[in-house]
């Protein structure tokens, strides 16, 4: 049976790492019984690999999510199990549900989900589905726990004072003001010191680029 330690040598030539496992339940694909494996960047590692990659060559739409349907699929051939992915819905599978069952997830002071080690940053390409229950991990300390909450007050516009104003994001962000933000990436995210720094600016670009 693939463990952590396979999956994660062969995640990490293509830029990517295990943000978490939980085993499955009745209702998830394929039933119970097996481990779903989260799968995210490895950041600042994984921009180098995608940036070279043919999805993001060939300038056609959504280069991201085909680079990780192929890629995972590849990878599925190779381990032995099924991969899911968050996007291509609705309907749309619960990964933040997942995410909080592998107990490396939590709700954050602004209300997206902090990760153990990757922060606000954190980010799914897919889930892999494997035959057999991986051992729990122990539970990481939640990091907001210790936290002076710098995420709830670095953004100009105040857009997550009440839940989440896109409206208010967007028009900032596509403003003369927003500037860093547009480049550079959220500054709510950024301000969290979890993972601080290991976005690269031209990552964080793309993906601003695809919100707006």
């Amino acid at each position: 049976m693939m463990d952590h330690d396979g999956l994660s040598a062969t995640l990490a030539p293509l830029g990517l790492q295990i943000l978490g496992h939980t085993a499955t339940t009745e209702t998830d694909p394929g039933g119970a019984g097996q481990t779903l494996v989260l799968i995210g960047p490895d950041e600042p590692r994984f921009w180098s690999v995608f940036a070279k990659s043919p999805e993001m060559a060939d300038s056609a739409a959504d280069a991201l999510d085909r680079w990780s349907a192929r890629v995972l699929g590849d990878v599925c051939k190779e381990v032995g199990g099924k991969a899911v992915f968050p996007f291509g819905g609705p309907p749309f599978l619960p990964f933040l549900t997942w995410a909080q069952r592998s107990g490396r997830f939590w709700p954050s002071p602004i209300n997206f989900v902090v990760h153990d080690s990757a922060g606000l940053f954190v980010s799914f390409r897919g889930a892999i589905i494997l035959p057999g229950v991986w051992p729990t991990a122990p539970a990481p300390v939640k990091p907001c726990l210790t936290c002076a909450a710098p995420c709830a007050t670095a953004c100009p516009v105040d857009a997550f004072a009440d839940g989440y104003d896109v409206a208010a994001c967007k028009a900032h962000v596509t403003s003369e003001a927003g500037e860093d933000c547009r480049s550079a990436g959220c500054l709510a995210r950024r301000a969290c010191p979890v993972g601080q720094g290991n976005r690269l600016a031209a990552q964080a670009n793309f993906h601003m680029e695809a919100f707006l």
